[in-house]
C-alpha cells in the first residue's frame, strides 16, 4: 500500500504573477452570467468585432484543413505570409521594408511578450501613457521592469508628449517608451508631427521605441502613420484581430529593428514553437478581403456618430474625441466617483456591458468608462436608450 504524503495546503503563486486582472474579462464573465440566465446583454464592453473574420481569410483556412495535415511552420512564420505583410507597408505607407524585420507572432499580446524580452532588462522603467491598455502594464510587471505611468491631457489628445517624456526620464532615467496610436481606450491619435517629436525625444534620451498599431486601419480623423515611417530603430507592433476581424485566432506581427529578427526566432523557437498554422493560412488571404472589411469600417463610423450624437442627449456629454478604433472613452464623473461600481449597476439594472476606467488609468479611471462601437449599429441605438433610462434612475 501506498501512501499518499500530507498535503500542505495551496501552493503559493510567485510575486512576479501578482498581476492585477483584466477587468475588461471580469465584465466580460459577469455578462456571460446574465446572459446564462436569460438576459439580452448589449456588450459595449469588450474591444471584439461582432462581424466574422473575411470571407476570403474563413476559406484559406477550410481549404487547408482539407488538404490534412497543420504541422509547425519557421518560428517568424510562413515566409509568403511575412513577405505579404511587407508589401502591405509598401502598399499603405510607401515603405519597402525588407520581410526578414517581419516577425508573425500568437496576436498582438504575444508580440508584447516577445518586445519587452528582446528591448529590456529586469528593472528597466519603461513609460506608457495614462489612461492606456492594462496589459502593457501588468506584462511589464510580470517580466520584472517596472511601468512608468505618464498623466497625458486632452489638449495633447491625450498622448504623451516629449515635455512629460523628458519629465519622467529627469525624475529617474527610463529605457524605453510605449505608445499606441489609435489607442485604447481613448480613440485618439498622433498625427505625423506628434509621433515624430516624441520618437525624437526618445532617441535624445537613447529610449527604446515600441508602437502599438493594433487599431490602424480603423481611423476616421486622419490616415494613421506608422513609426515605421519615422525611423527603422523603433518596433512596431500590429495584429489581425481588430481590422481584420480575427481576434480569436490568435495572429499578429512585429516590424523588429534590423538586426533583432534572430532574436525574436530564438525566443518564439522556445516559447511557442511557431504561430498556429491554419492563423497563418487565414492572416495571408485576409489582405485579399480589405473590400469587406473596408464595410465593416463604414459601420463602426455609423456606430461612432449614433453614440456622439445620442449620449449627449442622455446626459453623457463628455467624451474623448474618436479618431479612431472603435472606442468611446466617457466622462461620467456627473454620475458617479467610482466607474467600477457604476458600471457593475450599468450591467446589472439595464443589461449594457461596459468597461469602467479603472482598467486602464489608475489615477483618474474612476470618472470614465470606455464604450466600444464594434457591434451592430442597432445595438448601439438600443444601448443609448437602455443607458439613458439607467441614468434617469442614478
Amino acid at each position: 500500500m501506498t501512501l499518499r504524503p500530507l498535503s500542505r495546503g495551496p501552493v503559493p503563486a510567485s510575486r512576479r504573477s501578482d498581476v492585477a486582472p483584466f477587468i475588461v474579462m471580469d465584465v466580460m464573465d459577469h455578462a456571460a452570467r446574465l446572459e446564462a440566465q436569460g438576459a439580452q446583454v448589449i456588450h459595449l464592453e469588450v474591444g471584439q468585432p461582432a462581424a466574422p473574420a473575411p470571407l476570403t481569410a474563413r476559406r484559406a483556412a477550410a481549404a487547408a484543413l482539407e488538404r490534412g495535415q497543420v504541422g509547425y511552420t519557421a518560428a517568424l512564420g510562413i515566409p509568403s505570409l511575412r513577405a505579404r505583410i511587407a508589401r502591405h507597408y509598401r502598399d499603405t505607407h510607401g515603405l519597402d521594408l525588407d520581410p526578414e524585420r517581419v516577425v508573425v507572432t500568437n496576436g498582438s499580446s504575444g508580440g508584447f511578450i516577445l518586445a519587452f524580452l528582446a528591448l529590456f532588462e529586469p528593472g528597466d522603467r519603461v513609460a506608457i501613457a495614462a489612461p492606456g491598455y492594462p496589459p502593457y502594464r501588468h506584462v511589464l510587471s510580470a517580466l520584472g521592469c517596472e511601468p512608468v505611468l505618464i498623466e497625458t491631457r486632452a489638449e495633447d489628445r491625450f498622448a504623451i508628449t516629449p515635455e512629460t517624456l523628458r519629465a519622467a526620464h529627469a525624475d529617474k532615467p527610463l529605457k524605453g517608451v510605449l505608445v499606441a496610436s489609435p489607442a485604447n481606450p481613448t480613440g485618439t491619435m498622433m498625427d505625423r508631427a506628434a509621433l515624430t517629436a516624441l520618437y525624437a525625444a526618445s532617441q535624445e534620451m537613447g529610449l527604446r521605441f515600441v508602437s502599438d498599431e493594433i487599431y490602424h486601419g480603423l481611423d476616421y480623423a486622419f490616415p494613421a502613420v506608422s513609426a515605421a515611417e519615422v525611423a527603422d530603430d523603433v518596433l512596431v507592433i500590429n495584429s489581425f484581430s481588430k481590422y481584420f476581424c480575427m481576434t480569436g485566432w490568435r495572429v499578429g506581427w512585429m516590424v523588429v529593428p534590423p538586426g533583432l529578427s534572430r532574436t525574436m526566432e530564438r525566443l518564439q523557437q522556445n516559447f511557442s514553437i511557431s504561430v498556429p498554422t491554419l492563423s497563418q493560412v487565414a492572416a495571408e488571404a485576409a489582405f485579399d478581403g480589405t473590400e469587406e472589411m473596408e464595410a465593416v469600417k463604414r459601420g463602426y463610423e455609423e456606430n461612432r456618430r449614433i453614440l456622439s450624437e445620442g449620449l449627449p442627449t442622455i446626459g453623457l456629454d463628455h467624451f474623448l474625441p474618436a479618431d479612431g478604433a472603435f472606442y468611446l472613452y466617457a466622462d461620467v464623473s456627473r454620475f458617479t466617483g467610482d466607474s467600477h461600481a457604476f458600471a457593475i449597476r450599468l450591467l446589472d439594472s439595464a443589461h449594457v456591458a461596459a468597461t469602467p476606467g479603472v482598467d486602464f488609468d489608475p489615477f483618474r479611471g474612476k470618472q470614465f468608462l470606455r464604450l466600444s462601437y464594434a457591434g451592430s449599429p442597432e445595438h448601439m441605438r438600443e444601448a443609448v436608450v437602455r443607458i439613458g433610462a439607467f441614468l434617469a434612475k442614478e
